[in-house]
């Protein structure tokens, strides 16, 4: 539950749900660049945050890529996962799940699933558009 209570209070915060809203009222440098091997990442980086994208996504894609590396910053921010995933045998997959757990919590509010209780979670998937393993993420399930 403490990643819905985060993510309804920046959506109080910043009146938004939209990630590349959320983003202007912040200090965070986002740079669009051609990656290889990754969608995005996170960097905090002499006080600065810096969230890398890959350029060649498509806008729906940014936009689940930059929510969830918006949830790195706010749950993760110290964390190097890069350094981790690539310099130690530190598994990294809990931080990976948090960071989809808040980008689902945020691009897909919980009164989409009241308005439409007789879906299945994989018509609820086709109707957002996000695949049902992120969906699984959201609180709503996993406390339900």
């Amino acid at each position: 539950m403490r990643i819905k209570k985060l993510v309804s209070r920046l959506v109080r915060k910043y009146q938004t749900r939209d990630p590349f809203e959320m983003i202007k009222g912040m200090n965070v440098i986002l740079v669009h660049y051609p990656l290889e091997g990754v969608r995005g990442f996170y960097q905090y980086f002499q006080r600065n945050h810096i969230i890398y994208l890959d350029e060649r996504l498509t806008e729906a894609e940014q936009r689940f890529v930059l929510a969830h590396e918006l949830g790195h910053l706010f749950l993760h921010k110290k964390a190097n996962a890069i350094f981790m995933d690539s310099r130690t045998q530190f598994n990294t997959d809990k931080y990976e799940r948090e960071a989809d757990t808040f980008a689902m919590e945020l691009l897909v509010p919980d009164s989409v699933i009241f308005e439409h209780p007789d879906l299945t979670i994989g018509q609820l998937a086709r109707l957002t558009g996000y695949a049902e393993e992120l969906l699984k993420n959201k609180e709503f399930f996993t406390a339900n």
